[in-house]
């Protein structure tokens, strides 16, 4: 399965955030692309194109050593 899938994700506040949860998902197995829409104060909007299906917990264990972000549903 492949295709696009989107996470609101709290915590980011600058283009150094957004780099770091880039980096960190663009290191998952089978990603090919990740936007980030920074929304500063709230959810960000994080895309990601992948060539499979991502958990949420797979999502928030990349993000875990990166800072405090944190997945919202």
């Amino acid at each position: 399965m492949s295709g696009s899938q989107s996470f609101d994700v709290t915590g980011l506040s600058c283009q150094s955030c957004v780099d770091h949860v880039t980096a960190a998902l663009a290191a998952l197995p089978g990603v090919r692309a990740v936007r980030v829409d920074l929304r500063a104060g709230g959810a960000s909007r994080v895309d990601v194109d992948a060539d499979r299906i991502l958990s949420d917990a797979e999502v928030a264990g990349a993000l875990a050593d990166e800072g405090d972000y944190v997945i919202v549903r």
